[in-house]
């Protein structure tokens, strides 16, 4: 008899109830730790040889309490949401969506007119395009909580050219996830990670290039066979019932929306460029980093250029063009803003809040139906922002039973004695495993890296080779570890339960961890630059 998957809130309650178990199963215990300056950042570090065990915290009503301590752990992720959904709300009511996404699958339309095109699928290049610019974005400063921005917009997307919430997260999600694992210049990883092992700063760059081509040819592939599949067959979607909320939020005749640029529009145009020549002469110069590689640029100078320009052109179609415009200069800001000024959540957030002001001001929205569509969003993406604090409470258990210093102790203990391709296979199991426990990339490299580099030297592995295994092991289970708040985020945002998200990536994971293994092998076997 078939029984009901539980709720993705019950999977997670449960998962909160295993870790409070465990507390009462491994003994407690922790690692002294230091603080040591890495690439100009103070991060604390394990002291290495100094675990020592402790009295055990065996958890009991503190599950209930978790999810109160989660909440605050993850408040930014969470008000991040929240912000998000209130704004894209405001632009939804526009139409101006609609009207982008309209407009680009009549441009899709008369690209299939080239031959070319025609026969290698145009609906395979444009998301093949969109994938790459993930990944590239992923492997280069790292974008992860970014990524939750772009659902609203990828999702209906994919919805209109045929396809479903899975592959619109997918070509977003799991392409930058691809990119963060096959991490190239990512400072938060791969800096991290080569800091606190003492090599120089993004070295092995060609192998780790080969890496990055290798892992999201392979990903690609797979997402492009279950996008296809689902295009020629609706019904072979998983989540199509729950994609029902997506399409008949999608209903609207697009092709009878009224086109006309209200007064509002060209005083939100004067506003806003005000406020992009007012950064450009205050920033007029911007340093832009990716890795080690920095250029000094005149970005703010030529964004406010362009936007007089793009944004004038649009108001003469029409209002939505022009906040489509606005959309446009928000990313390119985000992008600026993350590379540039090393912006996180809180200044994300808020440069979203603003595009959807500027959204609701161009419409010619009273101030209170703008403040009524913001409530609106924020209620309709509510139950996305609660399972990210939920989750967070799963963490907060194991911190709080002081079981993750003895669960890190027990496992790099368990090295020795191994060959260097097993040794290195085993640091890299090791590595997601531990991901599944922290998903933070920077506070694992900074928690794990003290203890394996080291080790590294005495069972003769170089250094580097245990740099990629952190590096793989950090990147991949991202995509599918309940504890992580982004993927949450981004399966709440997308409205895809978790268990039908585990049942589509669960052989895409199995096959990226075995070929991650088989990637580090050359590490071990191999003469590389860098190693």
């Amino acid at each position: 008899m078939f029984k009901k998957i539980p709720h993705t809130y019950v999977i997670v309650f449960f998962i909160i109830v295993l870790a409070g178990m465990l507390t009462w199963v491994i003994p407690g215990g922790e690692y002294e730790r230091q603080t040591v300056n890495v690439n100009g950042v103070d991060r604390t570090i394990i002291v290495d040889n100094s675990f020592h065990s402790i009295e055990s915290s065996p958890q009991t009503w503190q599950i209930f309490s978790a999810l109160f301590e989660g909440f605050v752990d993850k408040a930014d992720i969470i008000v991040f949401i929240l912000m998000i959904g209130g704004a894209f709300w405001i632009m939804n009511e526009s139409k101006a969506i609609d009207v982008g996404i309209f407009s680009f699958l009549k441009f899709t339309k008369k690209l299939e007119k080239i031959k070319f095109v025609r026969a290698l699928g145009v609906n395979n290049i444009v998301l093949t395009l969109i994938m790459i610019m993930f990944s590239t974005f992923g492997a280069t400063f790292g974008m992860s909580e970014e990524t939750i921005a772009f659902i609203i917009i990828l999702v209906p997307l994919a919805i209109s050219m045929g396809y479903d919430s899975i592959t619109g997260a997918a070509i977003v999600f799991v392409a930058a996830g691809l990119g963060f694992a096959g991490a190239i210049l990512n400072p938060f990883t791969i800096g991290i990670a080569q800091g606190l092992s003492d090599l120089q700063l993004f070295s092995g760059f060609e192998y780790r290039l080969f890496c990055w081509l290798v892992i999201n040819v392979v990903g690609i592939a797979y997402i492009l066979r279950y996008a296809n599949k689902v295009k020629k067959n609706p019904e072979k979607s998983l989540v199509v019932e729950e994609d029902k909320y997506w399409r008949e939020r999608g209903d609207s005749d697009t092709e009878n929306i009224e086109y006309y640029t209200p007064i509002s529009a060209w005083i939100t145009y004067g506003i806003v460029l005000s406020i992009l020549v007012t950064c450009a002469v205050i920033f007029p110069q911007t340093k832009m980093e990716i890795g080690n590689n920095a250029a000094i640029l005149p970005v703010m100078p030529v964004l406010a250029g362009l936007f007089a320009i793009m944004g004038g052109l649009s108001l003469r179609k029409s209002v939505h063009f022009f906040i489509l415009n606005i959309l446009l200069f928000t990313i390119l800001l985000l992008i600026v803003g993350v590379m540039g000024y090393g912006w996180y959540v809180m200044e994300i957030a808020t440069l979203f809040f603003g595009m959807g002001l500027a959204s609701g001001i161009a419409m010619n929205y009273h101030a209170d139906k703008i403040t009524k569509l913001f409530l609106d969003g924020v209620k309709d993406i509510l139950s996305a922002a609660f399972i990210v604090g939920l989750a967070g409470g799963i963490i907060i258990v194991l911190q709080e039973g002081k079981i993750i210093d003895p669960i890190l102790h027990s496992l790099a203990s368990s090295m020795e004695g191994f060959g260097k391709i097993a040794s290195v296979g085993i640091m890299y199991l090791i590595q997601n495993f531990i991901n599944i426990i922290i998903p933070s990339g920077s506070a694992k490299a900074a928690l794990t890296m003290p203890i394996m580099a080291p080790f590294s030297d005495v069972i003769g592995v170089s250094r580097q080779a245990t740099v990629m295994a952190f590096q793989f092991g950090d990147g991949f289970t991202n995509m599918i570890t309940p504890t992580s708040g982004v993927l949450i985020g981004v399966l709440g945002v997308a409205r895809i339960p978790y268990d039908k998200w585990v049942k589509w990536i669960g052989p895409l994971m199995i096959t990226m961890i075995i070929l991650g293994f088989l990637l580090l092998i050359p590490t071990v076997t191999m003469q590389l630059n860098g190693f």
